[in-house]
């Protein structure tokens, strides 16, 4: 089994791109860290402590069945909507690669209008190198030796309005009650926001069309630079 390293910009953000990716890899055993840069507050519609509380809901609805290994989540507490690409946010990020030991990183797709999202993904790109810099501590490293994640890979949450060009979608059917569960428990940021209406059908409704993109009845997008790496094709939705 994988660990494996999901960060997002704003709670909400990981749930919106790959909610039901989380579950599913969490159902099959994979240790899951979910890393949040800010608490989201200032915002709209809520507060800290309601985000902090929505975050807490969102992940108990992602948990796996009993006997797996529990989704973690934790908050860097960077500020929100000044979020910077600097040494010590990759610094951070590098910590909490090398406390979980994560081979596997998730992190939102480079294209996006909002500033956060850019400087988390450049943040994230870099601290994958810092992490594996030995003679070089790394706070909340827990004393974790160097490690260099061998898969980088971008799920979408942008703010643009783009068409995703994924180069593989995860099949989330079965998943798609947790997904939606994930992303209601952000009521201040849905249900109680009127700028977000018709927001969450859409995302179904993406969801859908992924889907049906390699014959399943969910799917979730992602991106990579590079290659994975296969050894059949059992695995494939065909």
């Amino acid at each position: 089994m994988a660990n494996i390293l999901v960060v997002g910009p704003h709670p909400d953000d990981q749930e919106l791109g790959m909610g039901g990716t989380i579950a599913r890899l969490a159902d099959q055993g994979h240790s899951i860290l979910v890393l949040d840069m800010t608490d989201g507050c200032p915002t709209p519609v809520g507060d800290r402590e309601t985000r902090l509380r929505e975050a807490a809901a969102a992940l108990e609805a992602l948990q796996p069945g009993a006997g797996k290994p529990a989704i973690r989540r934790h908050l860097l507490d960077l500020p929100n909507r000044r979020v910077q690409h600097s040494l010590e946010a990759r610094h951070l990020v590098a910590g909490q690669i090398r406390a979980h030991q994560a081979s596997i990183v998730f992190c939102p797709h480079p294209l996006d209008a909002h500033p956060d999202h850019i400087a988390t993904t450049r943040i994230v790109e870099d601290a994958r190198f810092d992490a594996k810099l030995t003679r070089q501590p790394m706070p909340g490293d827990l004393g974790k030796p160097p490690i260099y994640p061998k898969w980088f890979i971008y799920y979408y949450c942008t703010h643009l309005r783009r068409v995703p060009d994924p180069t593989f979608i995860m099949d989330v059917s079965g998943y798609e009650a947790k997904r939606r569960a994930a992303i209601g428990a952000y009521r201040t940021q849905f249900e109680l926001n009127p700028a977000a209406k018709g927001v969450l059908d859409r995302l179904e409704a993406g969801v859908t069309f992924m889907g049906s993109r390699i014959g399943t009845a969910a799917g979730e997008p992602f991106f990579t630079h590079e290659p994975l790496g296969i050894r059949g094709f059992s695995d494939l939705a065909l």
